[in-house]
């Protein structure tokens, strides 16, 4: 049985739960050629049970950044199961064929990091709250490069107005860490927190100064659209001075849904359609259509609608698809979702 010091040794990595009769340990990082994984004390390499390296087992099982795991006792040891996660961040994966693609596990914020430069775009971050809904997690949105940006307090004001109440959002300077100092919160002893956004947004910056040394690697811009490379290179899951863990991923380019999402994000958009005139309304030119009359008066911004309609479509795409990969599989269940128009959006919109 894990000892009462090796399980507090647990909790300042994450863990929740009590005395395990097993040895665990924390994924914080995924290579080729294994797992590096934190038991509390040191990071160790591990490898997968053979079963997680079938070819036809869906991606989504096999372990991921932020998983706690039981290991054999050999030395170097052996990843024998992955312990329930409370929480999980995924997408679909990049390309054709549908597969989901897990960001992080058992976390409990996650950072959508935009700059306030040309990489701003409140489509994107619509995107990625989306994602976010049936995590677990809660998503904090940061502005970075505030101090670059002149009507800072205007783009601020502009997307809580398109966001949920609920949803917090900052604009920092990355590299200060008096301007960190607002994220306290969402970085107490335990917690676990993950950044995601585009190459460039300031992940890495971000991850330096709440390291409080330079650990990750930084790379410029580009002028035209204040995109950056890929500086991170692997998902890394880093524990912090203050007792909190941080998970960096890489930038991504493609977002795209999993079929899976609820649209709670557009809530007060399918409320307005539940007063048109005809239950069938397609929003365009029929008469009596709230939606239309709410566009007419600013009530509702077009281009929140046209973002709206976009990932609906797609998520209704993405939802035909799982489904039809499950029924394959020979274990059909229907993913619970509205039939729609099909189509397919990205994260460059």
């Amino acid at each position: 049985m894990s000892s009462g010091s090796d399980i507090e040794a647990l909790r300042r990595i994450g863990w929740r739960d009590g005395d395990s009769a097993a040895r665990v340990a924390r994924v914080v990082a995924q290579h080729r050629a294994g797992y590096e994984v934190h038991d509390g004390h040191a990071v160790i390499a591990a490898q997968p049970d053979g079963r997680f390296l079938k070819r036809r087992i869906d991606p989504a099982e096999r372990p991921a950044v932020g998983d706690f795991v039981v290991l054999d006792e050999a030395e170097p040891p052996t990843i024998e199961r992955i312990l329930p996660r409370r929480s999980t961040l995924t997408r679909a994966a990049a390309g054709e064929r549908y597969a989901r693609q897990i960001i992080a596990t058992n976390i409990d914020y996650v950072l959508v990091l935009t700059g306030l430069d040309g990489d701003f775009n409140p489509r994107r971050i619509e995107r990625y709250l989306l994602l976010i809904e049936g995590s677990g997690a809660q998503p904090v949105v940061l502005l970075t490069k505030a101090d670059r940006t002149e009507d800072v307090e205007a783009k601020c004001a502009a997307l809580r107005e398109r966001l949920p109440d609920a949803t917090p959002v900052h604009a920092i300077n990355a590299r200060d860490p008096a301007t960190i100092e607002q994220l306290s919160g969402y970085l107490r002893p335990g917690d676990t927190v993950v950044l995601v956004g585009s190459s460039g947004a300031g992940k890495s910056t971000l991850t330096n100064t709440l390291l409080g040394e330079s650990r990750m690697a930084t790379g410029a811009v580009r002028a035209s659209d204040s995109r950056g490379r890929h500086t991170t290179t692997h998902r890394a899951l880093l524990p912090l001075p203050g007792g909190a863990c941080l998970i960096d991923t890489p930038g991504m380019r493609e977002l795209k849904l999993t079929g899976e999402e609820s649209l709670d994000l557009f809530a007060d958009i399918e409320e307005l359609a539940l007063r048109c005139r005809f239950a069938d309304c397609a929003h365009e030119t029929e008469p009596g259509c709230a939606v239309q009359a709410a566009i007419a008066s600013g009530e509702l911004d077009a281009e929140r609608w046209r973002n709206y309609v976009k990932l609906k479509t797609e998520r209704e795409e993405q939802a035909a698809t799982l489904e039809a990969r499950l029924k394959q599989q020979g274990r059909a269940k229907t993913p619970g979702r509205r039939s729609g128009q099909r189509g397919r959006g990205r994260d460059e919109v």
